[in-house]
């Protein structure tokens, strides 16, 4: 089969002008970045305010492998079976991290026929959002030291400090590092260390606020460091917030591009789902909930995480209730959740995995029977697909689509959406659109004024299924802090591994019979929710011995060759 990059390139594409027209958008709505891309602006909103809002749909997926298992080839490749129906729809999703594009997992525009196009551009620097947010996330630690080193007005403790800083690149490097050394002149010596822009705090404020003055006020309530008598310090006391929100006022505004049937795609910001809350921005999904009939969101890695978060934490701040939940599954990763079988980036896929071992899907499938369930628990009908490879059989497709029905989906199904594009998607994109007009009745895991260890307690108990919680005595110290500081109230977003639905990588399928382990709590105040820390949780990932970077290059042409 033709790589990624061939197949976009030799897709029809057309001026993104035309797709703005077809999907509603008037000339003046866009920002032109060239004749492909474009952002939108947040005036369309007012515009269509009165308009009714089209069917949300969250795409989510069983507990992936490091391979990732085609969640945005479903996400992606709805929205071309859409159109390929003659349905208004508008696909939302997240814009990929430079870090995986040159790193270990590639690209996030999807694959095969089934794509954002132009996709180089998705892929790369798109708009300059990460970078826009990358210089904003500095720009703060730059002023926070100066104001400790220019007299320390505010009497900010330098071991207090809790922002880091920030660059799209996998450097394990910048994990940790000293700052400030080489004399006087150089400012306050002190520890600090470098988070992958996907993991700023700015990046999840950016999917979260509602409009600019929202992200004004979320960018000045970030808490940066803690006084000498143990107040809290934002980044409006350093006189920082309007500086920041500056330079993030281009990207507020969600960048238009297409897929390979031309049909609209809005994409917007970046956090990942196993340190964040990880799902796109909530203004593109309003924008889009105006703009087409059906909106395709997408939430990162497996439902444990990104569809929890995106219940109680988009959903919470935003008012909006997804009509339907898609959880994408495959053969190899329920085969490799038997525990039979390890799926190792970079190296061969074992076997087992490329022939029919219905023992180990069997014995795997419990992962996919887990995510149904915790998903019905939300009061919304949900609907299975299974993502399939050339390797799979017709007997473990029919396990997995009658263990899905079984466990309470209202429908299971099988797509090509990877090989055949649109075509392969039509039974997925009928089996949604019958779920959405099922009766639904919404709800999240916990309200606003449980405590916070309640909180913890409730995801961990209710969609983990730990038999409890055990929290060290640092991470009660800080719940109390952030509970004294009035924060008490704030969503709850677990930071954990993304491999397993507990908090140890090595416990696969869907373990029973162990506990939470929580070392720590932390705010992010800006975006409104308070983090607990669950297991080694690393917020600058490292190169694999063998990039994806090594294979990127450019020919004697300015052709971008070797990009998946």
């Amino acid at each position: 089969m033709k790589s990624d990059l061939e197949i976009a390139r030799e897709a029809k594409i057309v001026p993104i002008k035309e797709v703005a027209a077809k999907a509603g958008v008037l000339e003046d709505e866009l920002e032109l970045y060239g004749n492909y891309k474009a952002k939108v602006s947040l005036d369309i909103l007012e515009r269509l305010k009165d308009r009714p809002d089209g069917k949300l749909i969250d795409v989510t997926a069983i507990t992936p492998t490091p391979l990732g298992e085609g969640k945005t080839v479903a996400t992606v490749g709805l929205g071309q079976a859409f159109g390929k129906l003659g349905v208004s729809s508008v696909t939302c999703i997240r814009q990929p991290s430079l870090g995986p594009v040159f790193g270990i997992k590639g690209g996030a525009a999807g694959g095969g026929y089934s794509q954002v196009i132009p996709m180089e551009d998705f892929n790369l620097h798109l708009t300059g959002d990460f970078h826009a947010v990358s210089a904003a996330h500095n720009l703060c630690s730059a002023f926070l030291d100066n104001h400790i080193f220019k007299g320390n007005e505010l009497g900010i403790d330098p071991d207090s400090v809790t922002w880091r800083r920030s660059v799209d690149v996998s450097d394990r490097s910048l994990r940790e590092a000293e700052v400030g050394l080489g004399g006087e002149k150089n400012g306050i010596p002190h520890h600090t260390g470098w988070d992958i822009t996907s993991a700023s705090e700015l990046m999840a404020i950016l999917a979260l606020a509602e409009d600019l003055p929202d992200l004004r006020r979320r960018i000045g309530g970030i808490v940066v460091a803690s006084t000498y008598d143990g107040k809290p310090v934002t980044a409006e006391d350093i006189h920082v917030a309007g500086s920041m929100t500056v330079l993030l006022k281009d990207a507020i505004r969600p960048t238009l591009l297409q897929n390979l049937e031309n049909e609209a795609v809005l994409v917007h910001a970046g956090p990942f789902a196993n340190i964040a809350h990880g799902n796109s921005s909530i203004i593109a999904d309003r924008i889009a909930l105006k703009m087409g009939d059906y909106v395709i969101t997408e939430s990162g890695f497996g439902a444990d995480l990104g569809c929890e978060k995106f219940v109680d934490i988009k959903c919470r701040y935003s008012g909006m209730k997804p009509d339907c939940i898609v959880i994408v599954a495959t053969v190899r990763a329920l085969k490799a959740h038997s525990g039979k079988y390890k799926v190792v980036a970079g190296e061969d896929l074992p076997e087992g995995l490329v022939n029919e071992d219905l023992e180990a899907l069997s014995e795997g499938i419990c992962n996919l029977t887990r995510h149904v369930e915790n998903c019905r628990k939300f009061g919304v009908p949900v609907v299975v697909v299974a993502n399939a490879f050339p390797t799979d059989t017709d007997a473990e497709h029919q396990m997995i689509c009658e263990a899905a029905l079984a466990a309470g989906a209202s429908e299971a199904v099988v797509h090509h959406l990877h090989a055949q594009g649109a075509e392969g998607g039509i039974d997925l994109a009928e089996a949604v659109m019958r779920a959405c007009d099922e009766p639904a009745e919404f709800k999240m895991l916990y309200p606003d004024d449980m405590s916070v260890t309640d909180k913890i307690e409730r995801i961990a108990t209710e969609i983990y299924r730990a038999d409890g919680v055990d929290f060290s005595e640092q991470a009660r110290a800080s719940i109390q802090k952030f509970t004294d500081w009035g924060y008490g109230d704030l969503p709850v977003c677990i930071a954990k591994t993304q491999y397993s639905i507990s908090d140890d990588p090595s416990l696969l399928g869907a373990p029973d019979g162990w506990r939470l382990k929580v070392s720590d709590v932390r705010l992010s105040a800006g975006a409104g929710f308070l983090y607990a820390l669950c297991g080694n949780m690393m917020t600058m990932p490292g190169l694999p011995k063998v990039p994806a970077g090594n294979a990127i290059d450019i020919d004697e042409d300015g052709n971008i060759v070797g990009l998946f």
